[in-house]
């Protein structure tokens, strides 16, 4: 076999560079605020799904607004205690959520046996009223099959004395509170979330909150084996916004929730690198 000329073996290398280069650009979905104004366009451009009450209080319930903190456009999730419901389909509770939805791309859409890398940024306003029903922030539920209706895990802040933030697991078996701390260090600060949830009837998830400013950590969970696979399902998918019931609807008011910087991935961890700086 005759040896390749050296100036074709770079030119190779170097194509190889730029396949290998955009592959790892699609190792990831991100989802960036970009100034005000078309905010739901932006996020259904990503291929993330939009659950809103806007049809009986017709107004845009995601909004984007510069944060002075961040130095950068966020997004602002906006709930009204007396005006919003859960998408005019129940009037127990109220959602103003985003999800990984049915038209997402494979990389949103996590099957049994693969593993979820998700990180985002979020910040609970001064004054945030929980309630002793659930208020959650965060969900992983399954699409399709026997169960897709309450969630495997969730992030949710709970009133009390002291109110808390909890992770909580429901599967077959074992549910319930898996870590909880006091929610105080989370409130008017801006948090850097991580959670990793392998999808599987031996699955197993990891949750790391840490402030975004220094670093610190704010709680930090790891299971064991755990069921994250419901029977007969066609996907998981992460959920992030603001789902409450109104059962205890006398401690809630309304709250606005901002998040920022959403990344998903499949892959690694480092495909959805922190943005906290190391000291």
């Amino acid at each position: 076999m005759e040896d390749v000329p050296f100036a074709l073996n770079a030119r190779y290398w170097a194509g190889a560079a730029v396949f290998l280069s955009a592959f790892a650009a699609q190792a990831a979905v991100t989802l960036i605020a970009d100034g005000v104004g078309n905010t739901y366009e932006l996020i259904e451009s990503k291929k993330f799904g939009i659950e809103v009450p806007d049809c009986k209080h017709n107004v845009r319930h995601i909004r984007e607004t510069l944060d002075s903190e961040l130095k950068k456009n966020v997004f602002a999730f906006d709930i009204h205690r007396d005006l919003d419901d859960d998408r005019c389909t129940a009037t127990d509770r109220q959602r103003v959520e985003i999800k990984t939805s049915p038209e997402g791309s494979p990389t949103q859409q996590h099957t049994k046996g693969e593993t979820a890398h998700y990180r985002w940024k979020f910040k609970l306003p001064s004054g945030f009223q929980p309630s002793p029903s659930f208020t959650h922030i965060h969900q992983v539920k399954a699409y399709g099959g026997d169960d897709d209706d309450s969630p495997i895990l969730t992030l949710t802040p709970r009133f009390g004395n002291p109110s808390k933030l909890q992770v909580i697991y429901t599967g077959s078996s074992d549910s319930g509170v898996k870590a909880e701390v006091n929610l105080a260090p989370f409130i008017n600060t801006w948090v850097e979330a991580y959670v990793r949830i392998l999808n599987d009837d031996n699955g197993n998830i990891q949750v790391t909150l840490r402030r975004l400013s220094d670093g610190a950590s704010l709680l930090s969970w790891k299971s064991g084996t755990l069921d994250t696979w419901r029977t007969g399902a066609s996907y998981n998918r992460g959920k992030w916004g603001i789902y409450r019931s109104l059962d205890n609807i006398s401690y809630l008011r309304d709250e606005t929730v901002l998040f920022a910087d959403w990344c998903v991935t499949e892959t690694a961890k480092k495909d959805c690198p922190s943005d906290i700086k190391k000291p």
